[in-house]
């Protein structure tokens, strides 16, 4: 059987081998964000371990919620692109000035894909 170590030993060893955990006092809310959603966890319990200079931190209980957020229409403004840019694209591509700036703002300033775009 495994016998339970009690406390005071186990945060003895755990600074013998160059751990330290602390509580996050008063965390009222944490959230994550992905490109896909959004997970808020309120009133969680929140513990940070220090380990080899690396900070780890724990999440435990409280409420979960899950949201997809609201993607935003794109603004009017034009993504502004460089002469530079403009001139590698149409040179790479022995296309027109005009076409590799279309290309260039279509593909967001990616280089790579208005080339790509371009020879295809």
């Amino acid at each position: 059987m495994h016998r339970r170590m009690n406390p005071r030993e186990t945060r003895r060893m755990m600074q013998r081998m160059g751990m330290n955990m602390d509580s996050v006092p008063d965390v009222e809310q944490v959230i994550i964000k992905t490109s896909s959603k959004e997970i808020t966890i309120d009133q969680p319990e929140v513990a940070i371990l220090e380990m080899q200079g690396q900070k780890i931190f724990q999440v435990i209980g409280g409420k979960i919620a899950e949201k997809t957020p609201q993607r935003t229409a794109p603004t009017a403004s034009k993504l502004v692109v460089s002469e530079a840019d403009v001139q590698l694209v149409a040179d790479q591509t022995g296309k027109s000035v005009e076409e590799a700036r279309k290309a260039l703002e279509e593909c967001e300033g990616d280089l790579a894909k208005a080339i790509l775009l371009l020879q295809s």
